[in-house]
């Protein structure tokens, strides 16, 4: 299945992105970042689902990450973090979502400064959103970040790490991966069973910029012979135009 993620039209409002994206011939689903103008919540959800479903569109739920910090040692943050969160899981089961999108947290000076209480409450804030996203029956997926001193998950051995003794799934985003290591295969035979979901977008292997397919340095035709075929798989761009361009792209290579 191939969508559209609404951050190609960021600046205006989510009824106006969907109307926008849902003009798209040739895409199954779209994937909703949940939050500034594209918030979603309990009392708007509705509105918005009725133009999906209207034009046969599913929908995919990217979790609200800016602000937010799952592995905050604050344990108010932390809490609050978790709660907008579960809330965005809520919506999700309303909307029926084929999955939820979510970050890893990320090191604050405090978390540098304490390494070990970092990761056991990293953790249990992860085991937390994988017990209450089996309770609601909706599909997680944690996301690696890219090249970015204090961003975690950044590599496949150290997201192995944090979604271990979970059922969470994850999400592979492509160029995230390509500013980091590079190591694609790798990756992808990790988690080939666990991998639902894959952000698609192009870089110089340096700054994540979310170019369009094909202007970067990644190497398209490997990875899309490696791609799992059952994954949803989500054109993460900034623009309109980059996703007519890449989804030209990705119809001429596969």
């Amino acid at each position: 299945m191939l969508g559209v993620s609404t951050i190609c039209c960021f600046d205006v409002s989510l009824g106006t992105a969907l109307y926008k994206i849902s003009r798209i011939r040739g895409i199954d689903f779209v994937e909703i970042v949940n939050e500034n103008y594209h918030m979603l919540d309990r009392y708007n959800y509705g509105l918005h689902l009725a133009t999906l479903e209207e034009k046969g569109l599913k929908n995919v739920i990217h979790a609200p990450f800016s602000d937010i910090n799952i592995a905050s040692l604050n344990e108010r943050i932390r809490r609050a973090s978790l709660d907008i969160l579960f809330e965005a899981l809520e919506v999700a089961q309303l909307m029926g979502s084929l999955l939820v999108v979510v970050h890893p947290g990320h090191l604050s000076p405090a978390g540098m400064k304490f390494p070990k209480a970092y990761e056991k409450i990293h953790k249990r804030s992860l085991e937390e959103i994988d017990r209450y996203s089996k309770k609601l029956g909706i599909r997680v997926a944690l996301e690696n970040m890219p090249a970015f001193s204090i961003l975690d998950g950044r590599t496949c051995e150290r997201i192995r790490e944090l979604i271990d003794g979970t059922e969470l799934y994850v999400a592979l985003d492509v160029g995230h991966l390509n500013t980091v290591t590079h190591n694609f295969e790798e990756f992808i035979e990790l988690f080939r069973d666990r991998i639902i979901h894959v952000h698609l977008h192009d870089n110089d292997g340096k700054n994540d910029s979310h170019l369009s397919l094909g202007e970067g340095n990644v190497p398209w035709e490997d990875i899309l012979r490696m791609l799992p075929r059952k994954a949803t798989w989500s054109f993460e761009l900034t623009n309109l135009d980059s996703v007519m361009k890449s989804l030209r792209f990705i119809k001429t290579h596969i």
